[in-house]
């Protein structure tokens, strides 16, 4: 774990947090500064900065990371009507926790672009 991460101090349990879901390897928890009726974040419970830090051992978990977000969204009601997935990557893509999380946002009409 990072010392420094944030995400990474909610999986050890020093951060409080509002969860959703939780296994050995994900963790999922409301967003605190939501966009949407719902927002979540789904995050790999091992600290890897971003998607660009992706090795191909990290593949079988990224598949339980999508496992978690198809439970999450049906346990929320999201599921039925739909939903977006966005996962932020750098500086430029808005990703502001260097911890790989994926938003699962719905709960209303989404619009594109995002706003």
């Amino acid at each position: 774990m990072m010392e420094q991460c944030i995400f990474c101090q909610i999986v050890e349990g020093k951060i409080p947090s509002k969860k959703v879901y939780e296994d050995e390897h994900v963790l999922a928890f409301h967003d605190i500064s939501p966009v949407a009726p719902t927002h979540v974040l789904v995050i790999p419970k091992r600290h890897i900065a971003s998607l660009m830090e992706i090795a191909p051992e990290d593949h079988v978990l990224l598949g339980k990371i999508f496992s978690a977000i198809q439970t999450v969204s049906r346990e929320l009601g999201l599921a039925e009507k739909g939903f977006r997935v966005v996962n932020n990557i750098g500086e430029d893509g808005g990703q502001t926790v260097h911890h790989i999380h994926f938003h699962v946002i719905g709960g209303r009409t989404l619009t594109w672009p995002p706003g």
